[in-house]
């Protein structure tokens, strides 16, 4: 490689890097600064005081995002613990048995992928609100349960690397095929389960839509829509509203830095296998 296009890369990669965190270090900056300060102070000054911490928690308290992080918790959890059970279990179910109608199972999964989730809206909260999970947080779970045919494409992918002969010679010791998936299969699939809980887990912890459409009690708010929610009694406070992204993007970060080796190694193992 030629010293220009090695030049190139490096200004490529330092102009990416620029608009991606000029953006965060004003907000850093703001959620420093008190309400006078923000408004008379540019984007990129540094504040008077670096240990000015008051809208981070006035963002926890009177913002609700103490509420809005339990309640995305707890969706999170479980739509984790729901999808890849039942995502490695339909992988599971569709590499390693021969079934009347396997073909057209998977042929439905593509186009579910192909349907856009907003023309099945009408009909999608009919089916809730008849259910009687309509205003609950099992609405947001059973939806994101529901709605996940990636995590299923990502464990058969990973399933097809696992050799057979593992299977036989369980099946030979006398497991049947919860054994094997329990015993074999699902410790075997570690790299698989990280890339679809970090991939899932943010599209969850990002979600906006679901959330602010099937449970719009107040109590009931996850981070995004407890965010969203600051336009009203804190519309003209920036420096609060700064604080909340600040809070809303921390864990996402520190969960992507200690885990982007797994999701780096899953997505290049799925892809040779």
């Amino acid at each position: 490689m030629s010293r220009t296009a090695t030049a190139l890369k490096y200004l490529s990669l330092i102009a990416a890097s620029v608009v991606v965190l000029l953006p965060l270090l004003a907000l850093v900056l703001g959620s420093l600064k008190t309400g006078p300060e923000y408004l008379e102070s540019g984007p990129f000054d540094p504040p008077e005081n670096w240990l000015h911490l008051g809208n981070y928690a006035t963002a926890f308290t009177d913002g609700g995002m103490l509420r809005g992080f339990l309640n995305t918790t707890i969706i999170l959890v479980i739509s984790l613990t729901g999808t890849v059970l039942i995502g490695s279990m339909a992988a599971y179910a569709i590499d390693r048995f021969d079934f009347r109608g396997k073909k057209l199972v998977v042929a439905l999964f593509l186009v579910a992928t192909l349907v856009p989730a907003v023309t099945t809206q009408v009909a999608t909260f009919q089916v809730v609100n008849n259910l009687g999970l309509f205003n609950t947080r099992w609405s947001a779970i059973a939806l994101f349960l529901g709605t996940d045919i990636i995590s299923i494409y990502i464990f058969q992918q990973f399933l097809r690397g696992v050799p057979r002969e593992l299977d036989e010679a369980a099946a030979i010791e006398g497991a049947g095929p919860v054994r094997i998936y329990w015993r074999i299969i699902l410790p075997l699939l570690k790299p698989a389960i990280a890339t679809v809980v970090i991939i899932k887990g943010i599209a969850v912890y990002n979600e906006f839509y679901i959330p602010f459409l099937y449970m719009p009690s107040r109590e009931l708010g996850v981070i995004s829509t407890s965010l969203f929610r600051f336009k009203g009694p804190f519309g003209a406070h920036w420096e609060v509203i700064s604080a909340g992204v600040i809070l809303v993007i921390i864990p996402t970060l520190v969960i992507f830095l200690l885990l982007q080796r797994f999701i780096y190694n899953g997505f290049a193992s799925g892809s040779v296998k």
